[in-house]
């Protein structure tokens, strides 16, 4: 007969066998993926740092709680203590006397189940922290996971007060106190087992901040309260915070697991009745207090640091109560923990009877020494030593008063009556690091003082700005796209991006010193969506061998309408027609065929590409449909992982969860597995200590052959490539405001280019401005980054100013701009970003990308341009343009209205449109049955020293919209015109004669 141990055993084993194979299953498929890309040394030094950091945090802290749980296991029988206590007597003491007189039932049951309930606590924040950290580990979601919150009595008040408490907490309460009571031992090892996997999972998984701490670099900035570089605030620090949230952690969990044990032990639950402790149980408390106390000294210690993160004052960072009261406090607190710690440490290595003396007159002197003849109420557990429960109190107390009580008081009645004055400093180093943090102390601020002297000569001058205003946004460019261009129902066209291609100008244009100019045009990639593939036809073949990949893009200049109102497209279409170049299989304006190249476009890398396929197999990969018919192909490129043996299969199937890999046998010796499609999740398991804008653009590009990211068979014509802008990031750059933010350091120091046909992957870096970060992070990966130089000139000249960095520059700047510290206080200046009505929805006005000729330059650039209006008005304020062109990358430039001229903003703008009558009749009547309007962004467009106001109007259906550019409006000083090209607009409005009405509208 087979015994039930026995069967434990055997599915115990292969239980571990399992999880022993998932894991070599794991590491050998990352191993292969990170080898195919080309970065094998960063999967190394990543790997070894977090199985390290693992290993470590498991292991000591399995270790110190075991070691300790078996210690307390030990001595916690009456028997067992007897036995010692002959050894001991003999070593240190007489022995004690009579037993003092025994802890009753209601009191044993408030001392364990009070730091059961706290035991509870404790799992409900670390679990929810190493979920947190294990979450984000998995989905690499963020540049890193933050630091993980503390625990400390500020988390305890907020779960009690502002989350209302769950019945599965109080099940879990419940739970835990009754198997602490019945079963302590097995219970409080489980527990153990889970702090010490999650110690363990968090310190892997802050794998960079250790290695950060190995590699620090100064920023050569120092913060006034400490006079500390702020490199060793992000570096140094960082990884000093995360010890200290390990060790707190164990040495309190440990504590009070002792303690529940020794409480619990001899039945005395049951019975009714504690005894008390002996005196080794005694020692031993002491002695864990000991050591908790040390982490005590150490959070004491680094709370001082933390005030520079205060939020206490009237700004973020260290205000005048932290600076004057706070951090003394802490001081006090971290010596006192010291003393405290010294003191609990002689009492659990040496007799108490040799300090007791002392102790004595100390306690006399400060009236803290209990009368004699005060009756007993209670059982003293700690029979010849001093209670460690009276030390924890008077040290919770002073806590107490040091730390909440005092600095209330003081930030009550001392700093808020009189708080312009004492915070004024403080806000002085706000301001100038939340501009250090986010980059805008380097902003290069003009006068901007618009006349009314724009004229059609001045518009001639500026004929690129004006030939590159933007008519067509990319929501309603979308909509058409998914109307005519996608062919098929799986093609999807996600996102379009903006961006510029030097072009050929219009025959009649060109002369021949002079026949090209830039061109502001939408970018498409047409991607395939397997999820749209219909229902019936998405089988284990087609989803894995036959749908692979999406084919081409559209290409769209931004200020050129087709007939009907339609979209004129450069690039378009998919299969053979005589109009087609013979080269490619993309429709092609003849304007465009010598500049941008176009190939065999396949995208196979890009937004969509969520599945694993295989390539290079028996079944032919669906390519392009060509009238009723399919192209079929098979995959050529450099991408994807052999998997031309039966371990490789097997390896893969279970790793992929793709089990039907095995039994197939539609593979060849030359078929690839093809994964992590996705660009950011691609990007992400390289380098996940990096954030990543939301939006990786589309770019066709003809790169030199011998380029790294260009495949050796170039001349098939793979030209498409994504480049995805890349953030070095932090949330510990002192008194920088972070806004509710994640973090208050930021800077684009990475640009990342993907192949899209071959999946290779660069990392190019930018050298200026100085990034300490990007510095660290070249120390610890040196094969990782390549310098910006290195980037092919065609892919160098598409890079622009990131749009999501310019939007959090933007929203800091509605604040920061006040230098005046008195002025940021009282708020005088404050700006927003103006409101917009878009599709008949109002929106704030996103920045936007113009090719125009700043005020102070010669010649034309693309830039990334913000307006601003006061808080408290809709005229403008300001604009912020963000330069993308080299060598001028990455500057910005802030140009200020003054303040007693009265510059229309576009909520004003946009108000003198649809009050004008002949405007808002004509918009009502389109506005019937079965169409809309949709009043496209709003553009503001600097212009010499005048702003131009554009607006297109977009018509479409109620159902199956297509949007048709009907009309475009331009307002410019008092004067507003609609008509249905940019010309004639232009035309009517510089044309009018002043006698004429101020607004001017088609009849």
């Amino acid at each position: 007969m087979i015994s039930k141990n026995w069967i434990l055993k055997a599915l115990l084993f292969l239980f571990g066998a399992w999880l022993i194979f998932d894991m070599i299953t794991w590491v050998i498929a990352e191993y292969l993926w990170f080898d195919e890309v080309g970065y094998l040394s960063v999967f190394r030094r990543r790997l070894l740092t977090q199985v390290g950091l693992w290993v470590l945090g498991v292991g000591l802290s399995a270790a110190f709680l075991f070691f300790n749980l078996a210690i307390a296991d030990k001595f916690r029988t009456r028997a067992a203590i007897k036995s010692y206590h002959r050894f001991e007597d003999a070593l240190f003491s007489p022995p004690p006397p009579s037993p003092p007189p025994a802890l009753n039932l209601p009191w044993l049951s408030f001392l364990v189940i009070g730091p059961t309930m706290f035991m509870v606590v404790m799992i409900l924040h670390y679990g929810y922290e190493f979920i947190t950290d294990f979450n984000i580990s998995l989905e690499q979601d963020l540049v890193v996971p933050l630091l993980p919150r503390r625990f400390d009595f500020a988390v305890i008040w907020e779960m009690i007060t502002q989350q209302p408490i769950q019945w599965w907490q109080i099940g879990l309460s419940v739970a835990l106190t009754m198997v602490v009571i019945i079963k302590p031992q097995l219970s409080l090892s489980a527990i153990a087992v889970f702090f010490s996997l999650g110690f363990g999972w968090v310190l892997s998984s802050h794998w960079i901040n250790v290695l950060g701490f190995f590699y620090p670099t100064d920023f050569q900035i120092t913060e006034g309260l400490f006079n500390k570089d702020i490199g060793f605030y992000i570096f140094i620090l960082s990884a000093i915070d995360l010890v200290e949230f390990w060790l707190f952690g164990l040495f309190l969990l440990t504590l009070i697991s002792c303690s529940l044990i020794y409480l619990l032990s001899g039945d005395s639950f049951n019975q009714g009745k504690f005894p008390g402790f002996s005196r080794f149980q005694q020692r031993h408390l002491h002695g864990l207090a000991g050591v908790f106390m040390l982490s005590m000294a150490l959070r004491y210690w680094l709370n001082r640091y933390e005030l520079l993160y205060s939020e206490r004052g009237v700004v973020f960072g260290a205000g005048y109560t932290d600076v004057n009261v706070a951090e003394p406090a802490y001081y006090l607190m971290f010596f006192i923990s010291i003393l405290f710690a010294l003191f609990l440490f002689w009492q659990a290595f040496f007799s108490v009877e040799v300090i007791k003396p002392y102790v004595e007159f100390f306690l006399k002197n400060m009236g803290l020494r209990r009368r004699r003849s005060q009756p007993k109420r209670y059982a003293k557990l700690f029979a010849d030593s001093y209670s460690l429960r009276a030390i924890l109190s008077v040290y919770i107390l002073m806590g107490f008063c040091a730390n909440v009580w005092l600095p209330e008081i003081v930030q009550r009645v001392i700093v808020q009556p009189n708080e312009l004055e004492r915070e004024l400093p403080f806000m002085e180093r706000n301001i100038q690091f939340t501009q250090q943090g986010f980059n805008l102390d380097n902003i290069e601020i003009e006068t901007f003082d618009p006349d009314a002297e724009l004229s059609l000569a001045d518009l001639e001058r500026n004929s690129l700005t004006i030939d590159n205003i933007r008519l067509w946004d990319q929501r309603p460019l979308l909509q058409t796209n998914r109307q005519l261009q996608q062919i098929r129902p799986y093609y999807e066209f996600l996102d379009a991006a903006i961006d510029r291609y030097t072009l050929l100008k219009p025959e009649e244009e060109q002369t021949p010193d002079n026949r090209t100019q830039k061109q502001q045009v939408i970018i498409a990639g047409r991607e395939l969506d397997y999820q749209l593939v219909p229902e019936k036809a998405q089988t284990w073949i087609n989803q894995h061998l036959v749908y692979t990949h999406g084919y081409g893009f559209t290409l769209s200049p931004v200020n050129k309408v087709a007939e009907g109102g339609l979209p004129k497209y450069f690039i378009k279409n998919i299969g053979p027609a005589p109009r087609f170049n013979s080269d490619t299989t993309l429709e092609v304006d003849p304007r465009v065929e010598d500049s941008i190249p176009i190939g065999k476009p396949r995208i196979y890398y890009g937004q969509l590409t969520n599945t694993n396929v295989m390539t290079g197999t028996k079944v032919l990969e669906f390519d392009f449909p060509s009238g009723d018919e399919n192209v079929y192909n098979t995959y050529s490129g450099d991408g994807g992982i052999l998997i031309n043996s039966l371990w490789r299969r097997l390896l893969f199937a279970k790793y992929l969860k793709n089990w039907q890999m095995i039994f197939t046998r539609n593979f060849l010796p030359e078929t690839k597995v093809l994964f992590r499609r996705q660009i950011p999740q691609r990007v992400k398991a390289i380098a996940p200590f990096l954030r990543y804008d939301k939006n990786p653009y589309l770019v066709a590009a003809d790169s030199s052959p011998g380029q790294d990211v260009v495949p050796e068979n170039a001349q098939d014509g793979k030209y498409l490539y994504w480049i995805l802008d890349a953030y070095t990031t932090s949330s510990r750059y002192p008194y920088s405001d972070p806004e509710d933010g994640e973090f208050n350091y930021i800077r684009n120091s990475v640009k990342v280019v993907i192949d899209a046909y071959n999946g290779s992957i660069k990392f190019y870096y930018l050298s200026e401005p100085r990034d300490p970060l990007l510095i660290t992070l070249r120390q610890i990966f040196p094969d990782l980054f390549e310098p910006i130089e290195n980037m092919p000139q065609s892919l160098y000249q598409h890079i622009r100013y990131p749009q999501d960095l310019f939007t959090v520059q933007s929203e800091r700047l509605l604040t920061y701009h006040m230098q005046d510290p008195r002025v940021f206080y009282n708020r005088e200046d404050v700006w927003r970003i103006p409101t917009e009505i878009y599709g008949g929805q109002t929106q704030r006005v996103a920045p936007y990308y113009l090719i125009m000729k700043l005020p102070t330059e010669a010649m034309a650039e693309f830039i990334l341009l913000q307006p601003f209006t006061p808080a408290s008005r809709l005229n403008l304020i300001a604009w912020l343009a963000a330069r993308s062109d080299s060598p001028q990358y990455g500057k910005l430039l802030l140009y200020q209205f003054p303040k007693q001229r009265l510059v229309f903003g576009p909520e004003q703008v946009e108000a003198l449109i649809n009050q004008e009558p002949r405007i808002s009749e004509q918009i009502s009547l389109w506005n019937r049955q079965g169409s809309r309007v949709l009043q496209g962004n709003l553009l503001v467009i600097p212009i010499e020293q005048s702003l131009l106001y554009v607006e297109p109007i977009y018509l479409e259906a109620t159902d199956n919209s297509l949007p048709t550019l009907v009309r475009v409006i331009v307002a410019y000083e008092n004067r507003i015109v609609m008509r249905p090209t940019l010309d004639e607009s232009l035309q009517a409005v510089f044309d009018a004669d002043p006698i004429e009405p101020a607004i001017i509208v088609p009849n």
